[in-house]
């Protein structure tokens, strides 16, 4: 399994733009084929604050998801509305056995 994660602090003045982008960003990738989970949380210290959590069943699944116009006018569609970004992480992850 893939896991991404990565936050964003929108500006407050286009904050409920910017959440109402992330989440049909977040709606439109969870039908992707590939996609375990993609979730968008507001951070309760910071409001302005986004985190992205996803779960991808393999590397070649997150890439087409990368590729997917949606996916690239999104990130485009950020520019100029947000303040910060942590960027992307990705990691490979297996479960442990209990």
């Amino acid at each position: 399994m893939i896991l991404v994660t990565g936050s964003i602090i929108a500006r407050e003045d286009t904050f409920d733009d910017v959440l109402r982008s992330c989440l049909e960003h977040v709606e439109r990738s969870r039908k992707e084929p590939g996609c375990i989970s993609h979730d968008v949380h507001v951070d309760c210290q910071n409001p302005m604050r986004l985190f992205f959590f996803e779960q991808w069943a393999d590397e070649a699944a997150l890439r087409t998801h990368f590729a997917v116009e949606g996916s690239t006018a999104f990130v485009r569609s950020l520019k100029g509305r947000i303040v910060e970004t942590t960027g992307t992480q990705i990691y490979r992850a297996e479960a442990i056995p209990r």
